[in-house]
């Protein structure tokens, strides 16, 4: 097995780039101490004097010793955690996404991590049942903070039966540990109808509260539940009057936490207030928005950079005219500000697209699952025009959709322009409009 962790990218006019670290370089150890991951890696270079060992592609070895300054960064990213391999997930959850998803989607997709140095390093969620008491003592005796955890249930035999993995019982020790070692951890409930609801769900939020502060937030998401369950267990979505019903307790749980830990603590995902017809929280229910990337307060925080920057837009723009992608979750959001933003702005023409997810199925309804396949079908023929794509539809780094089909490709099946906009309620206004707004950007 190759050790050491092999460059993927060296910053221009980076120490890295000084020292002539090239992309395919691996680095061999930090400080004559040989490098097994990138948490290695990070405390290595923390330091302002450190040597690297480096092997170059054709076998030659390379001793640099590097000063760098308390703010300057040696400028090289690594391919992977770890020169053995991310640590895959050992679990049968019952309601696994991984498991209902059909062939030909990216690959990345498919992939089951569960590494506590991605938790940390990039906020994905683990669920702490593949970690060994070597794990979890590094964990804490470095401090590695903050960790990102899928919690489901506080119960052990509820949690071991959800995940089928009697290791998942051991969570509420674990949590314990890290609340004794000072680590942060931002936790995750699917909640799945006559699972882990009603009184389990009561039982593992009030649990999770007594941890703070260590526990800094508890967001809960309804299951996902795609038309691929064939020889999976039985499961169904929430109902309008369930989700009203869990959003009422929310309130009271909220309430109660924000008045003993001035944090609400427990947030709660758009998907429920749209499935109960309820109006988003105010802001201040979200805090810091600790769970944004979770679909956690993503509604609210793009109503409010609207309403920023309303006050800045134009009374009319030369004749444009743009197309408005999105799932059926948000249509309710962007038909009310289709119709303030056309009777605003004289010349300003939208036409809203709400797509259906065929793909997955209907029951999907977050535009982020949308595919490629999908918009093009219900688009038909754009004649030229212009449409808005949300980042959210797209792989992080590529303009890639779910299905592995590109924007480039869209663009040619529906004979549009694409425009890609950021997660960003004053991105989307800007380009509705067609130029930038000179306003503080939303916190």
């Amino acid at each position: 097995m190759s050790k050491g962790l092999v460059v993927a990218a060296v910053h221009s006019g980076s120490i890295a780039e000084e020292m002539e670290i090239e992309v395919g370089d691996r680095v061999l150890e930090v400080n004559e101490e040989e490098l097994n991951d990138l948490i290695d890696f990070q405390f290595g270079i923390s330091e302002e004097d450190f040597t690297l060992l480096v092997e170059k592609p054709d076998g030659e070895l390379w001793e640099l010793e590097i000063e760098k300054g308390p703010e300057e960064f040696l400028g090289l990213e690594v391919e992977t955690v770890s020169a053995k391999g991310l640590k895959k997930c050992c679990n049968n959850c019952t309601f696994c996404f991984v498991a209902q998803m059909p062939k030909g989607m990216r690959p990345s997709l498919y992939d089951k991590d569960d590494d506590y140095r991605l938790s940390l390093t990039q906020g994905s969620f683990i669920t702490l049942s593949n970690l060994s008491e070597e794990d979890l003592s590094r964990i804490t005796s470095l401090h590695l903070t903050p960790m990102y955890v899928s919690v489901h249930a506080w119960n052990p035999e509820v949690r071991s039966q959800l995940m089928k993995n009697p290791q998942a019982g051991k969570l509420p020790e674990q949590f314990r540990r890290f609340a004794e070692a000072g680590i942060v951890v931002h936790a995750q409930i699917v909640l799945v109808p006559e699972h882990n609801d009603g009184e389990v769900l009561k039982e593992t939020i009030e649990r999770l509260g007594e941890l703070y502060p260590s526990v800094q937030s508890i967001a809960v998401v309804p299951v996902g539940l795609t038309r691929y369950r064939e020889k999976l267990t039985r499961l169904r979505g929430f109902t309008n009057e369930e989700a009203g019903q869990i959003l009422d307790q929310a309130e009271i749980w909220q309430k109660n936490f924000f008045n003993r830990t001035g944090r609400h603590l427990v947030y709660f995902s758009d998907e429920f207030y749209v499935l109960a017809g309820r109006e988003f929280p105010e802001i201040s229910v979200y805090d810091d928005f600790p769970q944004l990337e979770n679909g956690v307060g993503m509604a609210r925080k793009f109503i409010n950079e609207i309403e920023s920057g309303w006050d800045l837009l134009p009374k009319e723009v030369p004749e444009r005219s743009l197309h408005i992608i999105t799932g059926t979750a948000a249509q309710g959001l962007f038909e009310t500000w289709r119709k303030r933003l056309m009777e605003r702005i004289k010349g300003l023409s939208l036409t809203l697209h709400i797509i259906r997810n065929d793909f997955f199925g209907l029951t999907v309804t977050a535009a982020g699952l949308l595919t490629a396949q999908d918009i093009a079908q219900q688009l038909g023929d754009l004649q030229g025009e212009e449409f808005l794509i949300p980042r959210t539809m797209l792989k992080a780094d590529e303009d890639i959709f779910l299905d592995d089909l590109s924007v480039e490709w869209l663009e040619k099946k529906v004979n549009g322009k694409a425009s890609i906009v950021e997660n960003d309620g004053l991105a989307f206004l800007e380009h509705v409009i067609g130029y930038s707004l000179e306003v503080e950007r939303f916190e």
